[in-house]
């Protein structure tokens, strides 16, 4: 990403100090990040957060499918016992979930119930914002993340969103991580156009093999012209009008699958980078309507994602320090609307996963009898969460980060 890019990303996403913008604006690729290889503590943990941006259902994710309530309030929303991946008497997860069932039964799944916020807000830009700056009280002008940055020295390789624009999260008061988009990856450098087109000139009197040879030259001068074209031409629906790729928003995600982010997250670990905080998405839970089938294929998206990653950071000593938190800006109201999808909400699950978690429930589940206009009240402070991965994962005082908070969850880690 280009300098006016981000500056203009976090000017008018309003989460920056002006130390930030000195400190974070320049443009990181992949082989920034690989440069710090080995340049860590190696019994330092590594948190990945994961973002699913649009308010994803709740309650159709952990699902209470013993509790009458649930189906009385979405009749033809809820899914029926038989479906449900049981967790145990109670709850199950939503059919989509079948690798994170398995992590569950093997002690690997960690679910924080009831998160949120105290007064929260519907809208998906506010409260997005409330999360990434940890201050429901108050706009606030820099990221939890970036902050923890500030404190832990200001190399923006230390905190890496591999999306097109840098999330507010990561910006601090004096310093901001990288952004390091994944359409970052590109092949290996061919040959010169000049030589193709020498190549693939025909010459009086050549051999049959040579012409053949040339004729096989110009087929690939060919290709390469037709990617250059397609990989310089914008598309209108998703261009900024200057040309550049839009930013995730709180409704959109990065457009890559998450898939292709945790690859390069995986791939930084095994490499021993510097990196101590990663940030990846996946859009499109916004689901006011027909959201059955639209969250699962979503939710199918994500367990592959995570199961994936969580594989294969199994294998080495790096990846088993890793910690992966999966949270969205909201849940959705409890009671389904006239189009057979959910409108947005408040609390919700938050998703942990890793070899140093403790598997099992953490918290108190929201009532779905008791609640506060039709919305789940929230059981858990997401501060409470953010602390215990600023003091376990990250190593470091929750203090500055969050204003003294005291809070945590017990028994995660």
């Amino acid at each position: 990403m280009d300098t006016q890019t981000r500056r203009r990303f976090l000017l008018t996403s309003g989460v920056v100090g002006a130390g930030a913008l000195a400190a974070g604006a320049g443009a990181y690729r992949l082989r920034d990040l690989l440069d710090t290889a080995g340049d860590r503590d190696p019994q330092a943990r590594t948190l990945v957060l994961v973002t699913l941006y649009g308010g994803n259902d709740g309650l159709n994710t952990v699902i209470p499918y013993g509790d009458p309530a649930y189906r009385a309030a979405r009749p033809e929303l809820a899914y029926p016992d038989g479906e449900v991946r049981r967790l145990d008497d109670g709850f199950g997860l939503n059919p989509a979930l079948a690798g994170l069932h398995q992590r569950w039964s093997a002690g690997g799944l960690a679910i924080v119930r009831g998160v949120g916020y105290p007064k929260p807000d519907r809208s998906h830009f506010r409260s997005m914002d409330i999360w990434h700056t940890a201050q429901p009280d108050r706009p606030g002008n820099t990221g939890w993340l970036g902050r923890w940055l500030d404190q832990a020295g200001g190399d923006p390789r230390l905190a890496v969103s591999f999306e097109p624009a840098l999330p507010p999260l990561l910006a601090g008061e004096r310093s901001a991580g990288a952004a390091v988009p994944v359409s970052d990856r590109k092949a290996t450098k061919g040959l010169p156009a000049e030589t193709l087109t020498a190549l693939a000139a025909a010459e009086a009197g050549e051999s049959a093999a040579r012409g053949r040879a040339a004729a096989c030259f110009a087929d690939l001068r060919s290709v390469d012209e037709m990617i250059r074209e397609v990989r310089d031409s914008a598309d209108p629906a998703t261009a900024d009008p200057d040309g550049e790729q839009a930013p995730a928003t709180a409704t959109g995600g990065a457009r890559t699958p998450l898939d292709a982010q945790l690859d390069l997250v995986a791939q930084c670990v095994e490499a021993g980078v510097s990196t101590r905080a990663f940030s990846v998405s996946l859009g499109g839970f916004d689901t006011h309507a027909d959201e059955k089938q639209l969250q699962a294929v979503l939710l199918g998206q994500l367990d592959r994602a995570l199961t994936g990653f969580a594989d294969r950071m199994s294998r080495t000593e790096a990846g088993r320090k890793v910690v992966v938190a999966v949270y969205s800006e909201f849940g959705r109201r409890v009671r389904a609307n006239a189009s057979d999808g959910t409108d947005h909400g408040t609390a919700s699950d938050l998703l942990l996963l890793g070899a140093g978690v403790r598997g099992g429930w953490h918290g108190d589940a929201p009532s779905l009898t008791d609640l506060d206009d039709g919305d789940l009240k929230y059981t858990t402070d997401f501060r409470d969460v953010y602390a215990t991965l600023l003091e376990q994962v990250l190593g470091t005082d929750p203090g500055p980060v969050l204003a003294d908070w005291k809070g945590r969850v017990d028994g995660l880690f």
